[in-house]
């Protein structure tokens, strides 16, 4: 199980790390700006969950491997032959923001899951799901603040409530069939959402009448 969130949690690093890196990009940053975007993105959910959580120093702190992971994928991104190759076609920018953003939602919110259920709150329902949700889209709020953007989970694609859902359904069926089915299920039901809602434009309701005065 140890390896099982080990392979989980770099894979969903580098997918935020990604994420973060070519949002740097399209902000014209420097490399220093590219690298700490992907950073904060990659490990600014599990900072904020730690600290609401008591648990000091926070892990990416105490074990700076995934830190390091996101610094070195922002590196590589910014490469020249890879930068180009991702704005070459905007078909293939905005596929790869959405797989990285997905894969990093699903992964760090049942992650964040584990880690409040692990320390010893999982009879509080509304906590672990506000933590988990938290998790997985901390990081996505801190790269957007910081790219000087609106939040991506106010704007797009019912993000923070395909979070939430897979947040609830990985606690539910946490007792019932195990830590590894339950998280594979809530990774799942987000990545399934999230897709689903960029191939047919879901959205929450906008306060169009609002915006348009």
């Amino acid at each position: 199980m140890a390896l099982f969130i080990l392979i989980f949690e770099i894979i969903g690093t580098i997918a935020f790390a990604v994420s973060g890196a070519i949002t740097g990009l399209k902000k014209n940053m420097d490399i220093f700006g590219v690298c700490i975007l992907g950073l904060t993105t990659a490990v600014g959910g599990g900072i904020i969950r730690d600290l609401i959580l008591g648990i000091t120093p926070p892990a990416a702190f105490r074990n700076p491997t995934n830190a390091l992971l996101a610094i070195a994928v922002s590196i590589i991104i910014f490469i020249p032959a890879v930068r180009h190759g991702i704005f070459a076609n905007n078909r293939i920018y905005e596929l790869l923001m959405l797989i990285s953003d997905s894969a990093g939602l699903g992964i760090f919110t049942v992650c964040g899951a584990r880690v409040a259920i692990d320390a010893g709150f999982s009879s509080n329902i509304f906590l672990t799901v506000f933590v988990a949700v938290l998790t997985g889209v901390g990081g996505g709020v801190i790269r957007d603040l910081f790219a000087g953007d609106r939040p991506y989970i106010f704007v797009k694609h019912i993000y923070a409530c395909a979070a939430l859902a897979g947040a609830i359904l990985c606690i539910l069926l946490w007792n019932a069939v195990g830590s590894g089915i339950s998280m594979v299920s809530g990774f799942a039901l987000i990545i399934i959402i999230r897709l689903l809602a960029a191939r047919f434009n879901w959205n929450l309701p906008h306060a169009k009448e609002f915006s348009q005065q």
